[in-house]
């Protein structure tokens, strides 16, 4: 049984709507499992799609991130056939630019790099750009009325589709019964970031939930947040805990 969004139309309606503009839609891909339901789900419904992801963290390797999250990555694109285009995270540049966990002598060389602050419409605007598609194609995300109050009240005030942004939430009104159930019924596994001693969502911060498990079970990985973040160790310091070696 899905959720009645006030005022909306469900989710099937919103898919069917998609399928028959007959264009490709863009997916906000982070790996997590609102992520893989959305993307299943357009497929269900005859949608063409492009797949792109957000990286908090540059890896070693040039439009790469954290090896543990790679690994996820190539996982999925197997499982769905087709290839996840990464992309900086907005999030990176307001880390760096508001200082984030860097020591006093690295603050000169940000300020001096003139880092963008980049909005959410920008960067998908330069994503569709890159992948070669129409500036009005729509940007499809995975949230949902049944995570909490305040997205079921955005979603019924502002929409299912919100035509201004270009961004559209095709299982907006589905259960997480419905969302687990698609992705056991396609025989994908969720990404290591759902295992009982990591996160129990994407990744997707750089404070004490996430680099905590990430120092226990990829410590490469967090030694690379370390190199771009080099104090965030206080994570650890602040709780009266022993930092990472």
């Amino acid at each position: 049984m899905t959720t009645i969004i006030k005022g909306q139309p469900t989710s099937a309606e919103i898919r069917a709507q998609l399928a028959a503009e007959g264009r490709t839609v863009l997916v906000a891909f982070s790996g997590g499992k609102d992520a893989i339901a959305t993307e299943l789900a357009l497929q269900d419904a005859g949608v063409e799609t492009r797949l792109a992801a957000l990286y908090y963290i540059p890896g070693r390797e040039p439009g790469r991130t954290l090896q543990f999250v790679e690994d996820g990555y190539a996982r999925l694109e197997d499982a769905l056939g087709k290839q996840i285009h990464r992309y900086p995270h907005p999030s990176l540049y307001r880390w760096l630019n508001n200082f984030v966990f860097q020591p006093p002598e690295r603050c000169e060389v940000i300020e001096a790099a003139q880092l963008p602050t980049v909005t959410y419409e920008e960067m998908w605007s330069y994503i569709r750009e890159d992948l070669g598609l129409p500036a009005d194609t729509w940007v499809a995300d995975g949230v949902r009325a049944a995570d909490s109050i305040v997205r079921r009240a955005s979603l019924s005030k502002h929409g299912v589709m919100k035509k201004h942004l270009l961004k559209v939430s095709p299982i907006a009104d589905w259960l997480k019964a419905e969302v687990l159930g698609r992705i056991t019924a396609a025989g994908i596994q969720l990404p290591v970031d759902y295992d009982p001693d990591m996160f129990g969502r994407s990744f997707d911060g750089i404070d004490f939930r996430f680099v905590e498990p990430v120092s226990r079970r990829f410590p490469d990985d967090y030694q690379r947040i370390r190199e771009w973040f080099p104090l965030v160790d206080l994570e650890f310091v602040r709780r009266g805990l022993e930092v990472p070696a």
